[in-house]
């Protein structure tokens, strides 16, 4: 029998939710683990908080680029979107209301790219730190 991986969500609403969710868990830990340390962290402590800021700042950079990436292609989609109806006299225009369900779409789109690097890492280091011990 093969074992199945958990479906991955994919609607940024499924992924907000798990946002919310996560992020309270990592930040509970990781003050909790900042006030225990006091003056001298340990070694462990010390490679956790250094490990928080490498991630915050590769997640940062991870999200910045995808909504980049996306930001250009929803761009040409909908310039290709308009110079099709000026070179096609023909074809029927578009609806302001067809307009902005397309300019929603990449909204969307583009915010989506930009919070899937930091939901990764915020339900990976929830899941992670859920398993480590304070102490």
């Amino acid at each position: 029998m093969t074992s199945r991986r958990p479906r991955k969500s994919s609607s940024l609403a499924a992924k907000l939710g798990e946002l919310s969710l996560a992020v309270p868990q990592v930040v509970a830990h990781r003050v909790t683990r900042m006030a225990m340390a006091g003056k001298s962290p340990s070694a462990r402590d010390k490679k956790e908080f250094e490990r928080m800021v490498a991630e915050k700042r590769d997640a940062f950079g991870q999200s910045w680029s995808a909504m980049s990436v996306q930001a250009a292609r929803a761009n040409q989609a909908l310039a290709l979107s308009v110079f099709r109806s000026m070179w096609l006299p023909t074809r029927r225009k578009p609806s302001a209301a067809a307009v902005a369900t397309q300019i929603q779409r990449a909204v969307v789109g583009v915010v989506s790219k930009g919070v899937a690097p930091v939901h990764r890492k915020a339900v990976a280091n929830a899941k992670r730190l859920a398993r480590t011990k304070l102490r």
